[in-house]
């Protein structure tokens, strides 16, 4: 089903008429719906009987550790160039004050680091540069990752390797949903990750938690119809899965995106930061492209015998933001000692960390509700 011309006010008031007698929590894993939720003033818009979650929508943020550290210890190296999309630059690794954090410090320490666009300008870079080796450091969900898929169908110049960082969404929601306490009564799933993988990949909601369920774009609009139809499924005592993204999310996916990915990779159990080992929630290169693995080509190690290797920075909750069991303004450090300007973890950093969107969106200090155990 998709919305077929009716404003962001016509769903608004639809679910102001709603008669919603108790409290109704209702989870996004796209920062991108955070970001229109918070830019639009969605939560202070709708009903207070319905509360809106940020979810684990943003791959920089559960990016490991251990790879970020492997990143910044190959841009200094001589010989080497890393280069990575623009959110991975300021991500801090946990190392002593005297080293660099982040790729961005590692660059103005003498590290060669070069911010991308598109996986295309890996190979770019790889051809200017053919006297160095060329590291792709390629983080994100499968939106991203299904260019990343087909660059690597491609026949690569001989000095690029691909560190390879990333993440399957729905198994996050699905290890929140066999939990003690998921946290949320309803889903929006995210409309660009349901556009490559299918909506089918979500059926799992509704048909093995009972947990109403649809699927939105990224207007305030098409949002607003995804809610609203989640909290009917509730009022009505029913659990379905709704596309209110249909001129973009197809039955089946994009064949072509989920080829490339099936035939390029392995699905495999993967460390979130700060969350620790989901199953079958990342993806690996095949074993015949081991020869562009940059962990085998470097033997990397994510340098693991390091103090708070693979966790948070100290005082950082980012992983209970990602999750969903605080609010971005709950962290200690929220608004303190970390602002977009000075970020300590990650959720502060990436466009689509939940930090970072509510700082954008004008919460500028820390909520006096202390922060949940």
């Amino acid at each position: 089903m998709s919305v077929t011309g009716e404003t962001a006010r016509d769903w608004l008031e639809r679910i102001r008429a709603l008669d919603i007698a108790s409290p109704v929590r209702i989870m996004n894993v796209c920062g991108g719906h955070e970001r229109t939720i918070a830019m639009a003033g969605l939560r202070s818009a709708l009903p207070p009987q319905i509360e809106l979650i940020a979810g684990p929508g943003c791959p920089v943020c559960v990016c490991p550790e251990e790879d970020i550290h492997d990143a910044i210890a190959l841009s200094l190296r001589k010989g080497v160039t890393v280069v990575a999309f623009g959110d991975m630059l300021r991500v801090p690794a946990n190392v002593p004050k005297s080293q660099p954090r982040s790729l961005d410090q590692a660059r103005a320490a003498g590290g060669s680091v070069r911010p991308i666009a598109s996986p295309s300008d890996a190979v770019r870079i790889a051809h200017e540069l053919p006297g160095q080796q060329v590291v792709f450091f390629a983080a994100g969900f499968e939106t991203t990752t299904a260019p990343v898929a087909g660059l690597l169908a491609q026949e690569l110049p001989p000095n690029l390797s691909v560190l390879l960082s990333a993440r399957l969404t729905w198994p996050a929601v699905a290890m929140l949903l066999d939990s003690d306490s998921p946290g949320f009564d309803a889903l929006i799933a995210p409309g660009h990750v349901a556009a490559v993988m299918g909506p089918e990949e979500w059926l799992f909601v509704p048909q093995r938690h009972g947990l109403a369920s649809a699927i939105a774009g990224f207007s305030p609009e098409t949002l607003l119809s995804a809610l609203h139809a989640v909290v009917v499924q509730l009022l009505e005592g029913r659990a379905t899965l709704e596309n209110r993204y249909g001129r973009v999310v197809r039955p089946g996916g994009n064949p072509t995106a989920r080829r490339l990915l099936d035939e390029m990779l392995d699905v495999v159990d993967a460390n979130w930061r700060g969350i620790g080992i989901i199953p079958r929630s990342g993806y690996a290169l095949k074993s015949r492209l081991s020869a562009i693995d940059a962990r085998q080509r470097f033997g990397l190690d994510g340098g693991s015998a390091r103090k708070r290797a693979g966790e948070m920075p100290p005082g950082c909750d980012c992983a209970k933001v990602v999750l969903g069991k605080i609010k971005p303004d709950q962290c200690r450090l929220y608004a303190q000692a970390c602002t977009p300007r000075d970020p300590v973890g990650p959720c502060m950093v990436s466009d689509e960390g939940a930090c970072h969107i509510w700082w954008n969106s004008g919460v500028r200090k820390r909520a006096d509700t202390p922060t949940a155990a």
